[in-house]
Order: C-alpha cells, then structure tokens, then sequence
C-alpha cells in the first residue's frame, strides 16, 4: 500500500467518485487486465477495471465473481461497443447489470445510446476518447469521467494528439472530471497530470508488466527491455477489429516486414494464418491477440502492445508496488512544487 499521507495529498475528487484512495487507474486492457490485476491495483488504493472486450457473458461472470471475492473496493467493466457485435454488447451489458456491476468503462466511438442504457441502470460511465469532439459527445451522453487518450498510447489508439495537450483542450471543453493517458507510467507523469487540472491518469503499460497481469511472461519481458522509440504505431494488427484501427506495439518481425508503411492496411486483403494458440483458439497473424499467460506458438509475431512509456518500467513487480513507488515520487514532486509556491508568495 501506498504511505497514506502521501496518498491522501495527492487525493482529487475523482477519488470520491469511483471510491479509490489514489487516483491511478488501470486501462481496462483486454486479455490482460483479468480479475486478479484489477484486484490488486483495486487494493492498494487505484481503480481496478476488467477488460471484457468481446469476451462471453459466461467469462465476464466468472471474472466479475472472482474480483467480488478478492475485493470490496468499486470496480468498472471495459467494453467497447463499437468493436462488438451488437447481440454480444446486449448480452455483455445485461450480464453485467445482472452481477451489479457499479461502473463501465467504454472506447472507441461515442455510442449515446448504450451510455444512455447502463446510465438509467444507476452506473457510472466511464469514456475514453482521443479528440475534444468526441469528448463533447460522451459528457452530452452521460459520461460521468473522460479518459483522454493520447498517442503515446499502447494497444488501441484513437487520436493522434499527444496526451498532454489533448488533456489540457479537454479540460477546457468539459465539465466532469478528466483522466490524462497514453505514455504514463511514472508518478513523476501522474504529478505533472495534476498540476494541469487532470483528476488523475490511467495506466495500461506499466500494470501490463506486473505480477498479477494475465499477459505472457514474454510480453512483459518485452515491455521492460523496450525503450519508448522501440513502439510503433500501425493498423496492421488489424483483424478483429474495424478497418483502420491503429495500434501502438514494440516492433518485431511483423512490424519489421512492413518498410516503414505502419499504416493503410486493409483486413480483408490480410492472409488468416494461425501463428499461436489459447487452447483450441487460433490467433491469427494480424490480429489485435496479445499473448496471454495461456498462450502458445509464434509470440514474438503477436500484438505485443506497450505505450511510450515502456521506457520507464525496468521490472516486472507487483502491482502495488509499482502503485505505492507513482505515489512517493507523485507527491514529493508535488510537495515540492507547493514550497516553491509558498516561498515565490513570500
């Protein structure tokens, strides 16, 4: 656990309103931010999500079981409507409000309607945007926090601006609370997140590489020996998801083929060629899987997704760990930064 003195100076309302000590999320990364993750980052005083991406309501009963069970803390469901079948999304959001799940975290494109839907259920909303319209639209639909998404970004990418300024021209057009993400991995990124007005940032990154994440233990050993210019952003992982959706990656053979033309690609002229396995699920070269802790076959060809803020994780530790290492260097910077304050005044 973080020291509670230091956790309680860095306290925003954002905090209050998902019910979590420290105002560090977990990106909702699906495959990988599983119940055991989202539990621990839940416990040591962050905002725990699952990431439920068009995952069966037979898995999502399980996950959301098992986090009840490793924890009391509130908690947010992460799906993402516009990449998901519209009978699955019915049946996700229903077997969610079934199992009173308290949040959703949502992506990609803003869809009022299904925000509308899990609003009138009495649940926050949660909504990851990557430009200021999109923004405008999910605070009209109901969102309740806009996670503003900049390029630096692992896995899925939105936007093209960079997290900073996007975060600071969201603020600007919002009213509820906005989380800064893409690239953040430090608490020395969560003091400047807050200096700007942010109520807090989400990582995805940096909880990717630990313990209790349920990516393989070679995406994570990947994720510690890359540096930030070792991630590229492309859309040739592409299948599974809605033509042009780029991703961000460390670079590896796949990538390497491609000559610097990261982007422009088209699923349906892509080869499906199994490379790997999840038991007797194929993945598919090109596709948006990332190697999981059940997965077998040609790794070092998936989806190995990281943000530029790789650069900045040195080790595979424990997720409260990471979490109490952001807030003692969070708040010694910011306590820092209010003595320079008192003394200019004086």
């Amino acid at each position: 656990m973080p020291d509670s003195k230091l956790a309680a100076s860095l306290r925003t309302p954002l905090c209050d309103l998902l019910g979590c000590d420290v105002p560090i999320l977990l990106a909702g990364m699906g495959g990988v931010s599983r119940w055991e993750l989202a539990a621990a980052v839940a416990n040591a005083g962050g905002y725990g999500m699952l990431g439920m991406v068009r995952e069966s309501p037979a898995l999502i009963t399980e996950e959301v079981t098992a986090l009840k069970a490793a924890t009391d803390r509130p908690f947010a469901v992460n799906v993402i409507p516009a990449a998901t079948e519209p009978r699955l999304l019915e049946a996700q959001i229903a077997c969610c409000l079934d199992l009173g799940v308290p949040a959703f975290t949502f992506f990609w494109d803003v869809m009022p309607e299904v925000v509308a839907r899990v609003k009138r259920a009495g649940c926050l909303v949660l909504h990851q945007v990557g430009t200021v319209e999109a923004a405008r639209i999910a605070e009209d639909a109901g969102a309740d926090v806009i996670i503003a998404q900049g390029v630096e970004a692992g896995g899925h990418v939105h936007g093209r601006s960079p997290v900073f300024a996007l975060t600071q021209a969201i603020l600007n057009a919002v009213k509820v609370p906005v989380v800064a993400t893409g690239g953040l991995a430090s608490g020395a990124d969560l003091a400047s997140a807050l200096a700007m007005g942010a109520a807090g940032i989400q990582c995805g990154t940096a909880f990717l590489a630990t313990d209790e994440s349920f990516a393989h233990p070679y995406h994570k050993t990947r994720v510690v020996e890359a540096t930030g210019s070792d991630t590229v952003l492309t859309d040739v992982f592409v299948l599974n998801w809605p033509k042009g959706a780029a991703v961000r990656v460390i670079a590896n053979s796949v990538t390497g083929a491609l000559g610097g033309a990261y982007l422009g690609h088209d699923p349906d002229t892509l080869p499906r060629e199994a490379i790997a396995w999840d038991d007797d699920q194929p993945r598919l070269r090109f596709s948006t899987d990332s190697p999981l802790r059940t997965t077998t076959g040609g790794l070092e060809a998936m989806a190995l997704y990281a943000g530029t803020g790789a650069g900045r994780i040195g080790s595979v530790v424990p997720a409260a760990e990471r979490i109490a290492t952001m807030v003692a260097e969070a708040g010694k910077i910011l306590v820092g930064l209010e003595s320079e304050d008192r003394e200019g005044v004086a």
